[in-house]
């Protein structure tokens, strides 16, 4: 293809750089500057693409964000093809390759188009009325299609090569938009020496002066009035500027976020920049200077390619040089479209308006387009249009008192269409601030703000050039907390219109296909059925017609959309309401909100500092949470039920090394240091002496258990908390909250040192043995360092806080070591071990080996609803504190009640079986179906110490059932079970004094 629509001279484009595109295989000329729409429209080209639910041939309706229509599938290269991209907002750049879509098998000669004909029976609700029926058909029948039909690209199924990254910013003025009131904005808060970031969705800053060939600000054109500007804010160090950035979305706290779009305009970008940039702005004061969409108008067939928005005509003259036509109608209810004729005149185009408005109701834009020798049919309105994959023709008509007249056709190749404008309000509407609907506007403005916001020019009704630059300068100085206004000398603008919902017609208004959404192919008539059938609420409306539901999200069809509901129902404007504007404002790529959470960074794994000791070993791994930890040490020929026996009867008879390290472990420090625990915990902390451990129960303030673990007190104000591995965070932010909302009287401070310590745990009869060599400072006698106490000292010379604890029911230690020298410590005791049979074991036996015991885990014991009371721990709380974490919810009379499900131990009558994990529990198998469950399994094992299989459940009213049985579910059927106490081995916890007295067996 060639440029056979290119002005010869004009434009911002950069004539001397050819590049080179692709459209449906198709060679395609474009310049360095141009959009792909530009491109397109230089090309001669008018057919795009294809409505989604006709069918319908389809053409560029506009020049930027709001485009419903031209929606094409772009490739970049290999692994980079992205469906559904705007061509008017897509850069033309070298090699870039175009596809249209929803089509086939051409974009020319399209079966699908088989809808249009059908087009009578896929009214408003078609799919909820016809879907419905057979009741058994949609699974099998109706879905399968259905999916097929969905949407409109394709999505691309090779990994994403390119990077995203994310950014957080602080400014003290945030200006979105950088139009004419943007721009002004910007100057005047950056005069304040505050920082400034101004965001703009354009390659290039200025808005309508960008496309604005004669009008003048304080005497120097439009385009040089941007250049000067710009100059001046990129000199200010204080300034930040941001093209090709949109703000899509306005959340609390004046967080605003945007995405940078960084590479896509460049064919060969540097390796290290990435494609996208998502900024997470917060700023003091924001400035809304988003500018307003035109209203398409509402005729018969007004979807034809080449009918387009008129000021969009008037960018791709002014700012492209691109002709979308040589025979232009303007068709227009208002002053604004008059400028978009005077402009194509210039550029010596053949040019008529037409103009619905009485002729003594236009201004001083009718007799500037006559002087300019354009012809002007005022009192006419636009019933119809010729043509089929470009139009030919419009058919026009004269109305006096509400009749239509004779009709004619005016020979044509490009429509400009106006109905007004409507107000880019999503933004202000996303900080939750009330709209305020304008009459006089026919627009719904910005109302109260309730952020630390306000909105300027265009977005909020200002039409005239001049007050659109004084509205932006008066709120970027206010915003920037300056005083002051500022006067610009501008031309006055052609402004104001009249109000039209659909086009007068001649004809039977209902029969009239005047399109409302392009995109999703809904009507005037599907809007009005809707209405009738009784959706009066906008949100319903929408929903049912699937209006404003398109990619464009309702920019350029929603005001057209609302006034046709409000005349249906007679009521105003104001009472039917808007429909809520949601971010994002634009599109956003799944890669931008990603960022570099992808790939190994979408679920990260973090790995302990003996990690590698584990892999030499042969270890087995699980993720926990976000670690990844050893699961079982398997030998040769081991499977993991044969590795966890082995080192389950390691533990019971000698020793057993464990990796401890990802326990969460947080340092609580500070003068109220005990009084902060005290009420954080349900049992009691002042008395506790320094050097002591306590086990502590985490209750969220329903009372229901959070978290557990050891806490020991290394100091009068300095407590070592652990949590569990999942919990560390959670728990820590827990602390924080309470700390700061609650109680910010006491003086404490928290930290978390998960990382600082490396744990490792030294378990079994033998633990004494192979430690004492390696330990001189500290006494490990029984006597001098009991069972629940804490020790500093050092082990091979490094500092360590030495815990004699258990969770096995072993003689245990656990050696708090700084991270870095957790391996030479793990080494030294893996070789003091070797003469005692030391055997490394995993989180698998740490299992087995706890539940033995009856320790439970928090998050696989619990479910969210236990309290202590309900584990056999009610003993911890505290019944003489005046207050603690969930105090008040434990005397609730649900949480009394006797039939509360309750920690107990299960035997299988066959005590091979092992029960499954999460397996309901009944209390007679003959009860009719649905059963009623009275429990479940929490952790189910195969115990070689007892000689049989173990498990743990929560039962309805559980302790009561003692020596009772009850019927496990099971794959084949149902388990017989006898119900126990949850201890099942060494129940005297004799043997965590390393006293290895036999138990007898559960």
């Amino acid at each position: 293809m060639a440029e056979t629509n290119r002005l010869p001279a004009g434009g911002r484009i950069d004539r001397t750089r050819r590049i080179r595109l692709t459209f449906n295989g198709a060679a395609l000329d474009a310049r360095s500057g141009d959009t792909v729409a530009s491109a397109l429209i230089a090309n001669g080209v008018k057919l795009v693409g294809r409505s989604f639910k006709y069918h319908r041939p389809r053409g560029i309706l506009s020049h930027g964000s709001d485009e419903p229509n031209a929606l094409l599938n772009v490739s970049r290269g290999p692994g980079r093809s992205d469906p559904n991209n705007r061509a008017t907002v897509v850069e033309a750049t070298e090699g870039l390759a175009l596809s249209t879509q929803n089509h086939w098998p051409s974009l020319e000669t399209d079966i699908g188009a088989v809808n249009d004909v059908l087009a009578p029976i896929f009214v408003a609700g078609f799919y909820y009325k016809t879907f419905m029926w057979p009741a058994k058909a949609w699974h099998k029948l109706y879905e399968p299609v259905i999916r097929a039909a969905a949407g409109l690209g394709v999505a691309p199924t090779e990994p994403d090569p390119d990077r995203y990254v994310h950014r957080n910013a602080h400014c003290d003025v945030l200006v979105v938009g950088a139009g004419p009131a943007g721009l002004a904005a910007a100057l005047a808060a950056s005069e304040s020496g505050k920082r400034v970031i101004l965001a703009d969705e354009q390659a290039e800053m200025g808005g309508t002066l960008l496309h604005d060939l004669t009008s003048t600000i304080d005497g120097v054109p439009a385009s040089a009035f941007v250049a000067q500007a710009l100059a001046t804010l990129a000199a200010r160090e204080n300034v930040v500027l941001l093209p090709r950035t949109t703000a899509f979305g306005y959340y609390n706290h004046n967080h605003v976020v945007l995405t940078e779009r960084v590479t896509d305009a460049l064919a060969k970008p540097a390796a290290n920049l990435p494609r996208e940039r998502l900024w997470q702005v917060r700023a003091k004061e924001v400035v809304i200077a988003t500018g307003s969409h035109e209203r398409p108008l509402a005729f018969a067939d007004n979807d034809r390619p080449g009918i387009m928005l008129a000021e969009s005509i008037r960018v791709f003259v002014n700012r492209y040089a691109a002709l979308p036509g040589r025979r232009v109608v303007i068709a227009t209810t208002g002053a604004s479209a008059y400028q978009a004729a005077l402009d194509c005149k210039a550029a010596g185009l053949d040019v008529t308006v037409v103009d619905l408005r009485a002729e003594e109701a236009c201004g001083p834009e009718l007799a500037s387009a006559r002087a300019a020798g354009v012809e002007v049919l005022t009192s006419h309105t636009v019933v119809g249009s010729t043509g089929r994959k470009a139009v030919t023709g419009l058919i026009v008509a004269p109305v006096s008192g509400g009749t239509v007249g004779a009709r004619r056709t005016l020979a044509c190749d490009a429509v400009g269409m106006s109905g007004g404008w409507t107000p880019a309000v999503h933004l202000f509407s996303q900080s939750r601030g009330k709209l305020a609907f304008d009459p006089a506007l026919d627009a719904f403005l910005p109302g109260t703000p309730v952020q630390a916001n306000c909105s300027a020019g265009a977005c909020r009704g200002l039409y005239d050039l001049s007050a659109c630059l004084a509205d932006g300068w008066a709120a970027g100085a206010k915003a920037a907390g300056l005083s002051g206004t500022r006067d610009f000398s501008a031309p006055a603008s052609f402004t104001g219109f009249q109000p039209v919902r659909v086009m007068p017609t001649d004809g039977e208004p209902r029969k009239v296909r005047a399109f409302i959404d392009f995109q999703n192919d809904v009507t005037a008539k599907d809007v009005k059925l809707a209405v009738q059938e009784g959706f009066k609420s906008v949100e319903h409306v929408k929903r049912y017609t699937t209006t404003g539901m398109a990619t464009d999200q309702g920019k350029s069809s929603n005001m057209n959309a609302l006034g046709i509901i409000s005349q249906t129902l007679g009521k105003d404007v104001p009472q039917v309401g808007t429909t809520t504007f949601r971010p994002p404002y634009t599109p956003v790529t799944f890669g931008a909100i990603v960022g570099q959470s992808r790939g190994a960074l979408f679920d990260p794994i973090r790995t302990a500092p003996l990690h590698d000791w584990a892999v030499a070993h042969g270890a087995r791994f699980e993720n926990v949470a976000l670690w990844r930890r050893a699961w079982y040490f398997a030998k040769p020929g081991e499977d993991m039920h044969a590795a966890v026996r082995r080192e389950c009867r390691a533990v019971r008879e000698g020793v057993g090394i464990f990796d401890a390290s990802t326990l969460g472990k947080i340092e609580v420090v500070g003068p109220d240091a005990a009084e902060f625990m005290n009420r954080i915990y349900p049992n009691a902390w002042l008395k506790l002496e320094p050097g002591k451990c306590r086990y502590g129960l985490m209750l969220k303030e329903d009372g229901f258990v959070f978290d557990d673990g050891v806490v020991a007190r290394m100091a009068p104000d300095r407590f070592h908390v652990t949590t569990t591995t999942g919990g560390a965070p959670r728990v820590l932010s827990h602390m924080e909250d309470y700390l700061q909302t609650e109680w910010p009287d006491l003086k404490v401070y928290l930290t978390s040192t998960t990382e600082q310590w490396a744990v490792i745990a030294l378990q079994g009869p033998k633990a004494r043995e192979v430690l004492a060599p390696l330990v001189d400072d500290i006494d490990l006698s029984p006597e001098a360092f009991p069972h629940m106490s804490v020790r500093t000292g050092h082990i091979l010379g490094v500092p360590t806080r030495l815990f004699r604890v258990s969770f096995t029911g072993e003689l245990g230690f656990e050696i708090n070591v700084p991270s870095d020298h957790a391996r030479a410590v793990w080494e030294a005791l893996w070789e003091k071990g070797q003469a005692h049979g030391i055997t490394p074991y995993g989180t698998e036996t740490m299992h087995v080996l706890r539940a033995e015991r009856g320790f439970i885990i928090v998050g696989q014991d619990t479910d969210g609803t236990v309290t202590p009371d309900d584990l056999g721990l009610g003993g911890m709380v505290s019944k003489v504190k005046p207050d603690f974490v969930g105090k008040r919810s434990l005397v609730r009379p649900d949480m009394l009640r006797a039939d509360r499900k309750q920690l107990v131990g299960l035997l299988t009558d066959d005590p091979k079986t092992v029960l499954d994990e999460g397996a309901q529990i009944v209390e007679d198998t003959n009860q009719p179906l649905p059963m009623t469950m009275i429990g479940h399994v929490t952790s189910s094992y195969w115990s070689d110490a007892c000689g049989r299989s173990i498990a743990l459940a929560l039962v309805s009213g559980g302790r009561a059932r003692k020596g009772t049985r009850l019927h496990v579910t099971m794959p084949t059927g149902f388990a017989t079970v006898q119900v126990v106490d949850p201890v099942f081995f060494d129940a005297k916890g004799t043997r965590v004094n390393g006293t290895p007295q036999p138990a007898a067996a559960a």
